[in-house]
């Protein structure tokens, strides 16, 4: 017996892997196929029972879990840019969750017969989206940047806003048991939420105390954050039922929005716990389902689904673009997007397992009826999105811009180059100097590491389709490769070599292109940048050709990047022959000739 759990487990662990792999192979949310794998080891094989396997512990595992997912989304939920977001943006995520809530909870009422409270907290529940579905898509589908900034930006705002909102609608409804006083139920949802403010704002302050005073080591803020999640919401629970919720995302509220307070650290543990605890949680929500109950709903349950695919977003998409410059296109397009997710999937299991202990009619139907919509939007969406896309001339074109890893020096020296021949560059880095640095030149930034689930959640891929690797870090370029080979094909990879790598005798790289040069390392163009040397730009002609280009620059002059007749931006490469003729433009970085003449006298 003891074996068997073990291997089950240790299974689950295996199968999530697989999932997230494969989304990340076919470019596809992983939400999908967490979804198809559980529901084929749970209700069709009979495989995974969780129920039996975790017995009494499901359900704090389910809680526990989702207070994680509720905080780790709170975290990045800051006022300031709240504050800053276009004006479309701040309405879909006010009173375009108030339509799509109102449009969601009135179809479940009237098509399922629901309970009124319990369809208002599944209306509750719908209105989240959340970027662990968005940003896949983007990626696909490639609209343009008015539209992916504000999926991307309603993806991220509305994902604890969503899920506070039906904490507070479920707090409300668990709070009126008992009585039918109005006076009695005001005061117990009162109650919940002051314990929940209190608790949750008293975590976060002991959080933000221990990590601006430095009271742990570094080394222990991740598992301490984890830890003090799990204490915040027992401690809430039991102070009062059912505020755990709510005190864990007011905690990521709070630590959010502290002035000079440095969480990225703690953000960033996502990652492993996103691959393993999270997806270990959908697959077991998923094997809980039963496929009996499914096809109880019938007919009814999709026509919720077209409800909130056909009426909802469109009349939200209306009412939070009334007034502005979207035109009808991009409106379109903006009424179509809108996936659930795994927080919608969670916050649904632990209030039906609530629910149906309180003996609310219907409630174990909250979790099939939102697996539906979940996996209706997401393959309905994922399939016909791209092709609504270049349809409606919403699409960018094929990708041409680069994500550049680096802001240094040299990067910012290329970057700026290739900008003014528009084509559009993306700097990352973790030295916040370059970074801001960088900014202050006009170029656009991400201050994170190019590989991390903060970077695929909040990176902006639209419009690039090549990486040129420029950290003076062979590690963080090698990491770079290996992410975004899928991303953008092996043949968009340009690395440039380190000194180290540069004096050993390799072939080939293991993906993609050396850039530029063998001979020529990050050190070497550093320190020609650091002299003074700049980017030139030549146009060949009749006149003046290659070989007149090559006498002029063979000695002072770095080759790198070439721009053909067509206006097509080429990586000069070793194992790539160009010919250039009359009306390529060629980008040289070129010594002053101050420094060429010391450097000549010094030699």
């Amino acid at each position: 017996m003891h074996t068997d759990i073990l291997l089950t487990l240790a299974l689950i662990g295996l199968l999530a892997i697989l999932c997230q792999w494969f989304a990340w192979w076919v470019k596809l949310p992983a939400i999908l196929f967490l979804l198809l794998s559980g529901i084929v080891a749970g209700p069709v094989t009979g495989w995974l029972n969780p129920d039996a396997l975790f017995g009494e512990l499901l359900f704090p595992i389910i809680s526990l879990s989702v207070g994680v997912i509720l905080f780790e989304g709170a975290l990045t939920l800051r006022f300031r840019e709240i504050a800053g977001l276009e004006t479309v943006v701040r309405r879909m995520v006010s009173s375009g969750v108030l339509v799509t809530w109102a449009v969601v909870s009135l179809a479940t009422h009237y098509l399922l017969a629901f309970p009124l409270e319990l369809a208002i907290l599944f209306g509750a529940i719908m209105v989240v989206t959340g970027p662990t579905v968005i940003v896949p898509m983007l990626r696909t589908v490639r609209p343009n940047s008015r539209i992916s900034n504000i999926l991307r930006w309603e993806g991220i705002v509305i994902d604890p806003l969503g899920a506070l909102l039906a904490v507070l609608v479920f707090e409300f409804i668990i709070s009126g048991q008992g009585s039918q006083a109005l006076e009695h139920t005001l005061l117990q949802f009162a109650k919940t939420i002051l314990i929940g403010v209190l608790v949750g704002g008293g975590g976060g302050f002991a959080l933000e105390q221990i990590l601006r005073r430095h009271l742990m080591p570094e080394y222990l803020h991740n598992v301490a954050a984890l830890v003090l999640v799990f204490v915040v919401f027992a401690a809430s629970d039991t102070l009062m039922a059912e505020s755990g919720l709510l005190s864990v995302t007011v905690m990521g509220i709070w630590l959010a929005n502290r002035k000079d307070l440095n969480i990225e650290h703690i953000l960033n543990f996502k990652e492993s716990l996103s691959v393993l605890l999270i997806s270990g949680l959908f697959i077991l929500l998923a094997a809980r389902l039963d496929l009996g109950q499914i096809q109880a709903l019938g007919w009814p349950a999709l026509a919720v689904l077209a409800i909130l695919q056909f009426v909802a977003r469109p009349l939200k998409v209306m009412v939070a673009a009334f007034g502005s410059n979207l035109n009808w296109r991009e409106r379109a397009l903006l009424s179509w997007i809108a996936p659930r997710g795994i927080v919608a999937a969670a916050v649904a299991a632990i209030f039906s397992l609530q629910l149906q202990q309180q003996g609310y009619a219907a409630a174990e139907l909250l979790v099939p009826l939102t697996f539906i919509v979940i996996i209706g939007t997401v393959v309905l969406q994922s399939a016909t999105a791209g092709l609504l896309a270049r349809a409606l001339k919403v699409a960018e074109p094929e990708p041409s811009g680069f994500l550049i890893v680096g802001a240094n020096p040299v990067a910012r020296t290329l970057a700026e180059s290739l900008v003014k021949h528009d084509y559009d560059c993306l700097l990352c880095d973790t030295n916040w100097s370059y970074v801001r640095t960088a900014r202050m030149h006009g170029l656009k930034t991400f201050y994170g590491h190019p590989v991390s689930q903060d970077a695929d959640r909040r990176l902006d891929l639209v419009g690039l389709g090549r990486l040129l690797a420029l950290s003076p870090q062979r590690e963080v370029n090698a990491l770079a490769v290996v992410r975004y080979r899928r991303e953008f094909g092996e043949g968009n990879l340009y690395t440039l070599l380190s000194r180290e790598e540069g004096e050993k005798a390799q072939d080939k790289p293991e993906a993609g292109y050396i850039a530029f040069s063998r001979e020529l390392t990050y050190q070497h163009l550093a320190e020609w940048i650091s002299l003074g040397a700049e980017m030139h730009e030549t146009r060949l002609s009749e006149s003046f050709d290659f070989d007149a280009y090559y006498e002029k620059y063979f000695d002072k002059g770095i080759l790198l990047f070439a721009i053909d007749p067509r206006g097509r931006l080429r990586v000069i490469v070793e194992d790539r022959d160009l010919e250039f003729g009359p009306g390529w433009t060629l980008l040289t970085l070129v010594r002053s000739e101050e420094e060429k003449v010391k450097t000549e006298a010094q030699a």
